[in-house]
Formats: C-alpha cells, sequence, structure tokens
C-alpha cells in the first residue's frame, strides 16, 4: 500500500497499569487515550501486556517440579484479569479510539476462549475503533513460558494505513533474526517494539532495528514501583528482594537514521510525542533497503509457516 499520508504525529505512553486489575486498566487507557488525542496524536502506542501487567518479580509458586496452591491463586487472579478478544474490554477501548479517531496499539494478556492457555498479544486498534489485528508472542522469555503460551506465525500481523504498513514484534522477539526479517519483508514502515526491557543496550537494540529495517521505531516500557502492586498476592513476599523502582521505563521514538526523536525516557511515567517525516523512509532507501536492493532473493530465502 503506498502512503497517502507524509508526516505522523505518534504519542508512546509509559505508564503503570492497575496491576491485576483490568477494569481499572482499561478506564486508565481510555483516559491516557484521550490525553494522547488533545496532543493531537493520530497513533498511540502502549506497552507491553499493559493490561493487567507484566508480573514482573512474581513465581506464582512455580519451581521445577512442584507447585503450591498459594501460588495457584495468584495466578488465577492474574488468569481473570486478563481479557478475551474480542471482548468488553476491546469494545472499550475501540471506542476510545475511535472517539480520538487514531490508531491505538496496545499489549495484553489475552485469554483463549477455547482453552485456558493466555497469550502475551498485541492489539491494534483502527480510528473507526475496529480491531484490525492482533500479534502473539512467539517466544516467551525464560519463566515467561510458566505464563503464556506460544503464538505462531499467522500473527505476524501488518496493517496497512495512509502512513504506510504498521507492524511490530514483543520484546525479546526482536532478538530473533528471521522475525524481524519477516517483519522488514511485509514492508514495515512503523515499526512497534513494546517491551519490559529496561536496559541500557536495549537502547541499542532499538536503535539497530532501525537502521537495519529503514524503519520508524516505537519503543514502549512500562514504569512501575513495588509499592503499586496488590498488598494480598500469597507470594508478594517474592518482591521483597525486589528495588522499589522495578521498571523505570526506557521508552523511545527512533527515526530509520538510528537517532532519537524523543526519548529515553526513565525514571517516571509520562507521553513522548513526536511527528514522524515520512519522507526520511525514502531517503534512508537510498543507500540501504533491506527488502529491495539490499534483499538479494537470489541469495537468500525467508518461508514463513503459518
Amino acid at each position: 500500500m503506498n502512503p497517502t499520508q507524509q508526516a505522523l504525529r505518534v504519542a508512546v505512553w509509559q505508564a503503570a497499569p492497575v496491576i491485576m486489575d483490568a477494569a481499572a486498566t482499561v478506564d486508565k487507557t481510555v483516559h491516557l487515550i484521550a490525553r494522547a488525542a488533545a496532543s493531537d496524536a493520530q497513533l498511540v502506542v502502549f506497552p507491553e501486556v499493559f493490561i493487567p501487567a507484566y508480573p514482573r518479580g512474581l513465581s506464582f509458586g512455580f519451581v521445577v517440579g512442584s507447585r503450591t496452591e498459594a501460588g495457584r491463586r495468584d495466578w488465577q487472579r492474574y488468569y481473570d484479569n486478563s481479557i478475551l478478544v474480542p471482548g468488553p474490554e476491546t469494545e472499550q477501548i475501540g471506542e476510545a479510539a475511535r472517539e480520538a479517531c487514531a490508531y491505538v496499539v496496545i499489549g495484553v494478556t489475552e485469554r483463549d476462549r477455547m482453552n485456558r492457555t493466555l497469550y502475551c498479544t498485541l492489539l491494534y486498534f483502527g480510528p473507526d475503533g475496529s480491531l484490525l489485528g492482533t500479534h502473539r508472542k512467539l517466544k516467551p522469555t525464560g519463566s515467561e513460558r510458566l505464563i503464556w503460551g506460544e503464538g505462531d506465525g499467522s500473527t505476524l500481523t501488518v496493517i496497512d494505513t495512509p502512513f504506510g504498513r504498521m507492524g511490530g514484534l514483543i520484546c525479546w522477539e526482536n532478538y530473533m533474526v528471521l522475525a524481524r526479517a519477516a517483519m522488514y519483508q511485509q514492508g514495515v514502515r512503523i515499526y512497534l517494539a513494546p517491551t519490559a526491557d529496561f536496559r541500557e543496550v536495549w537502547q541499542s537494540t532499538m536503535r539497530h532495528i532501525a537502521v537495519e529495517g529503514r524503519c520508524f521505531v516505537i519503543g514502549c516500557n512500562q514504569y512501575v514501583e513495588k509499592s503499586m502492586y496488590p498488598h494480598d498476592l500469597h507470594y508478594r513476599k517474592d518482591l521483597d528482594s525486589q528495588p522499589e523502582v522495578m521498571c523505570p521505563g526506557g521508552s523511545c521514538i527512533v527515526d530509520p537514521y538510528g537517532e532519537y526523536l524523543d526519548g529515553p525516557l526513565f525514571g517516571e511515567e509520562g507521553m513522548l510525542i513526536a511527528d514522524l517525516d515520512l519522507g526520511a523512509l525514502t531517503r534512508t532507501a537510498m543507500d540501504f533497503d533491506p527488502i529491495g536492493h539490499y534483499e538479494r532473493p537470489d541469495v537468500f530465502r525467508l518461508e514463513v509457516t503459518k
């Protein structure tokens, strides 16, 4: 799809969910979408699993070879505050997107309708309020595998928009070389990277992808303090050894030259905002185009199983 729009205003929300409270977090999401719309944002981006939270630091009573009933109850609380897609929560977010006349992208924990598997999922809403697409994380990292199932190639989603093709990968999926190649192959111009990674080296990843993919990269993380966790969790003692600021953020907006347009933001909740000059996508392709003169299909071939 050829873009019809030459500029795009993007808002990125580095915010904390109301941890393990889906209804309250959806209400906060709706409020933050409206605030971004007041700044004339046309695309509003939220972090990985903003609903109902990234359960950083919690064990849910899992150790190799055994589980506990108290841990199962914490997990059920997380499960009960995860959402169906589509469902009433996606309808609320879609309506907020429609009122804002903006694209909205948000990470959630999704409950499968047919079984009790959870997925780390990225949702795409259009300015008409419709749910345009989903992406389920292909490979949860480390202990995340105790919480979320694996997605498949059918949800390597790319959305056509007036400003070009938009798509993304979640957190350490961005270290999966062929997953990135699959996104480039689909012509991504606006590359979304919601994450839970706040390391300094993650900034290098965001800048590298922008240069490698000749795309704008939108990195979005949560800001979370230990005091924000519910105090009645059975395994809240897991957090005793954690710092008070458990996730300091690091959200950023990077242009296809690898330069920051806004951020990285650390140490607080806040909204990043930037006006993207979409003409830069063509200018940077003059000397390197990952799906053009640098693709070399006579030498390399990528096949995605869906």
